[in-house]
Order: structure tokens, then C-alpha cells, then sequence
């Protein structure tokens, strides 16, 4: 919505300015419809399924986005609400995607490639988001901030992507956890013959009926009952909430959406800035490669605390250049002399967030609840993600037109307590099967701690991973490389 946001055409066929709050509260509704949609579809996931829930997902998506598309088209009265409504629906669908994927993904992942399979599907994600904004920039380019079409072309060719799944998606399995979960033993047969070949079937679908009879005996659990404090899911119910919080309080949030408006700060024109928003989306996406190279290599803590780290430097420095870019002329500076070094900057802080931040969160909630809430725990990520965003896409502008170059300071620290907390509190859930993951909440709750240092003697603080041949430990190199192959 970056270049959209902008466009002439758009902000008068919505009746609204360009400083008014309503441009930043038509971006925000989407994530509430994000946090409504994680819950009906991952109810809809758990009932018949992960493939119709998706296909459900990806149906309402594209219906939201044919609505935006339509808002205000021909003159019609009520373009502002109609928008409103797309953007709702839209992300009803995208929550629902958002939610189900991750189960299913993970689902259908071995323990030891779980990372590496949600990393991968998150840089498909980010090429999507340079496909948008290069086509948006295209079309902005040659018709003009003016034409109607600049705005609505970019939005109705995102069709593609929920058509595109929607043509295939009956060729892929079901999960075999859910048919186990249903007491279909013979679809799930059916479904591990399909993902993992015939030879593996029977010591892989006893390991799930196995897994699920340990998993039964909590019984089923409710939204109340993750939220109730002594439950056995309400300690991971809020290291999933906080993961999410502090994936929104790094701020890049903010930078995806109000990208070329960070670069005009550095002292750039308007149509300078949007190449660089672009290139910024080119390199998010060539980095994205190390979150899949580490993530199940060094694990998820190390690359989460290391994103927090790299952005607290990058953010402090972009303060500093923000500040010399707006009083170049006072100090003499040339503005290229602040200008390229706090592109730099942005580039490391974009690349950051992607390799630790992107990816993670979502897969963290699939990887420690047992089957019985699974679908309910990832729901509530996608509530917490759609409403932290929620708010921080409406207080952005707000801020940025206030604060300036001093929002960049807020995110530093606030990248400061997301780093020290996940530090603390974030157990390494990499390399593990489902079960011993569950044992670290038992075990806290045993020894009446969440200090990931301090439960079972710390050995929740790092990822285990196959030693050698002869018994030693596998350099990082090694890891990396059986990561490509």
C-alpha cells in the first residue's frame, strides 16, 4: 500500500488527504481482519482439515482483494467503505493463511527441517512483495500519480497468487497428524506414503499414533483455557503472544509499509526514494536465503537474539544520519555523506529482520503445542500479529510526522527488550520433535521457573544437532551445508 497511499487518484476517489489519519487506519483494518480470520479458519482447520481450510483461506483472500479493486470504480458512491470492506475480507483470508500454513507446514515437515521449510515459504513471501511493489512502481512510473489505474492495476493483479494455490491445491496431502488426530489410520497411511515413500510409512505412522495417544490424555483444550495462568498451555500460550509482540515492537513494520517516506527523510526525492524501496525489497529477499542456511543450523534463539543486536545498531545509526540529512545545510555535510550510509543501514536492518524476526515467530507456536492446540496456538499468534500491527501501521504515520528521525531511537530500544526477553524466556525448540519440546513447559512448571537458563539445567538454551561420525560436534560449515543439500 506504500505507492497507493500516495497516489492522487486514490486519495481523492476516497475522499481523503494525504496527511489524514484515515490513509493509515485503511492499511491497519486489514490486521483485524487478519486476527478474526486466524480464529474461524483455524477452527475450520481443526473440523475438516488443513487443505479445505486453506482453500477456504485462500477463496475469502481473493474476494477481498476483488472488492478493493472495485471501490469508488466508475464513480460509484461509498468508495471509502467499500475499501474499508475489502481490506477486512482480504485480511480475514490472509489470517486464516497466515494460521493454517504454519500448521500445516510444519505438520508435514521432519523434525530437523521445520525451520528451513517456513524460512523458505517467508522469502517466497518477500518475492511476492517485490513482485507488488516493482509492478506498482511500474504502472506509477508510466501512467502517473494521477490515473486510476496506477492504483488499481497492482491491486487486482495480486489475483494471481490465491488463484495460482487455489488450481493446485488439491494435489497436496493432508496432514497425516490430523487423520491420526480423527482416527484415520488408513488416510494417514495414505498420506505418509505420499510425503515421505513408501519404506518409511509404518515407523512414521506409529511414531504419530503414539504421539497422539500421549498427546489425548490433557484432553481438548479452549481459547479460555490457554489464557487461564496454571493451565499446562498457558505458559506457552504466552511465549507465543510475546514472540509476536516483539516481532512488531522491531519495527519493520513500519519500514514495509512507509519505506520510500524513510528514504525522502535521508534527504532523496520522491521517485529516488521509491528505486530504493525497491532495491530494499530486492536485497530483503536475496538475505532470506542465510534465515533458511541458519535457522536449522545455529537454531532459533541465536538467530532471533543476533536480528535484535544488528538492529539495535543499525537503528542507532539511523538516527544519527536522520538527524545530520535534516541539518546537512546548518553543518556543511553533503547529504550523499549521510544519505548512503544510512541506506546501508536500512539494507543490514531490513536483512536482519528477515534472517532472524520474519520466519520465526510463526514457527515457534507450531513446534510446542501438542495436536489437541496446535490450531487454537497459532491462532492467537496470528490475533497477536494482526492486532500489534494493527496498531503500529495507525500510530506510524502519526509518529514519523512528529517524531522524524527520533522514531528510529524508539525502535532501537524497542529491539532491546525484544532481544533481552527472548534471551531470557525463549526456549530453543530446534532440532526436537514436538514431545521433548512440550517437556520443557512441563519442567518449568516443576521447578517454578520460565528462565529458559535455569529449566532443566539449561538445556533448552541451545539446539541439538547430530555429531560426527566419531561423536564430535559439527562446525558451523558443515551445518550450513547440510542445509543445501
Amino acid at each position: 500500500m506504500s505507492l497507493i497511499n500516495t497516489n492522487q487518484d486514490y486519495l481523492k476517489t476516497m475522499g481523503i488527504a494525504e496527511e489524514d489519519p484515515q490513509v493509515g487506519v485503511i492499511v491497519s483494518v486489514y490486521y483485524l481482519g487478519c486476527a478474526i480470520g486466524a480464529v474461524l479458519f483455524s477452527l475450520l482447520a481443526d473440523k475438516r482439515g488443513r487443505k479445505p481450510a486453506l482453500f477456504g483461506c485462500l477463496t475469502v483472500a481473493s474476494l477481498g482483494n476483488l472488492i478493493m479493486f472495485l471501490a469508488g470504480i466508475g464513480n460509484t458512491p461509498g468508495a471509502r467503505i467499500v475499501m474499508y470492506i475489502g481490506r477486512v475480507v482480504m485480511g480475514l483470508g490472509v489470517g486464516g493463511v497466515d494460521s493454517v500454513v504454519p500448521i500445516y507446514s510444519s505438520e508435514l515437515s521432519s523434525d530437523d527441517a521445520r525451520g528451513k521449510a517456513m524460512a523458505q515459504e517467508f522469502q517466497w513471501n518477500i518475492f511476492g512483495l517485490n513482485v507488488a511493489f516493482a509492478l506498482n512502481l511500474l504502472v506509477t512510473i508510466h501512467l502517473g500519480k494521477t490515473n486510476q489505474w496506477a492504483w488499481r492495476i497492482p491491486i487486482i493483479a495480486m489475483q494471481i497468487y490465491p488463484v495460482g494455490l487455489l488450481l493446485f491445491i488439491e494435489r497436496l496431502p493432508e496432514s497425516p497428524r490430523w487423520f491420526i488426530f480423527h482416527e484415520r489410520e488408513e488416510d494417514a497411511k495414505k498420506s505418509l506414503q505420499f510425503i515421505s515413500g513408501e519404506d518409511k510409512v509404518d515407523n512414521e505412522l506409529k511414531e504419530l499414533i503414539e504421539s497422539h495417544e500421549q498427546e489425548s490424555e490433557g484432553g481438548s483444550v479452549g481459547y479460555i483455557d490457554m489464557l487461564t495462568p496454571g493451565h499446562p498451555q498457558f505458559h506457552p500460550t504466552m511465549v507465543t503472544i510475546m514472540g509476536q509482540v516483539n516481532q512488531a515492537l522491531t519495527g519493520y513494520g513500519a519500514i514495509s509499509v512507509y519505506g520510500p517516506q524513510i528514504f525522502e527523510l535521508l534527504g532523496y526525492d520522491t521517485r529516488t526514494s521509491e528505486y530504493l524501496t525497491q532495491g530494499n525489497y530486492v536485497s530483503y529477499f536475496i538475505l532470506m536465503t542465510f534465515a533458511w542456511l541458519l535457522i536449522d543450523a545455529v537454531g532459533r534463539r541465536k538467530i532471533m537474539i543476533a536480528g535484535s543486536a544488528t538492529m539495535i545498531v543499525c537503528f542507532g545509526l539511523l538516527t544519527v544520519f536522520g538527524w545530520l540529512a535534516s541539518d546537512s545545510d546548518k553543518y556543511g555535510i553533503p547529504v550523499q555523506a549521510v544519505a548512503i550510509p544510512g541506506i546501508i543501514s536500512l539494507f543490514v536492518a531490513t536483512g536482519a529482520f528477515g534472517i532472524g524476526w520474519l520466519a520465526t515467530p510463526w514457527l515457534l507456536p507450531t513446534e510446542y503445542y501438542p495436536t489437541t492446540a496446535r490450531a487454537q496456538g497459532t491462532a492467537i499468534s496470528v490475533i497477536v500479529w494482526g492486532l500489534m500491527n494493527f496498531v503500529v501501521t495507525l500510530m506510524t504515520p502519526i509518529l514519523f510526522n512528529n517524531l522524524k528521525y527520533i522514531l528510529f531511537l524508539v525502535f532501537a530500544g524497542t529491539n532491546l527488550f525484544a532481544g533481552v526477553w527472548t534471551y531470557f524466556y525463549q526456549p530453543e525448540t530446534g532440532g526436537r520433535p514436538f514431545e521433548d519440546n512440550i517437556e520443557f513447559f512441563e519442567k518449568a512448571s516443576e521447578q517454578g521457573t520460565w528462565r529458559v537458563g535455569k529449566v532443566a539445567d539449561g538445556k533448552f538454551k541451545k539446539m541439538p544437532y547430530p555429531k560426527g561420525e566419531e561423536g564430535e560436534s559439527q562446525p558451523l560449515l558443515a551445518r550450513v551445508q547440510d542445509q543445501i543439500g
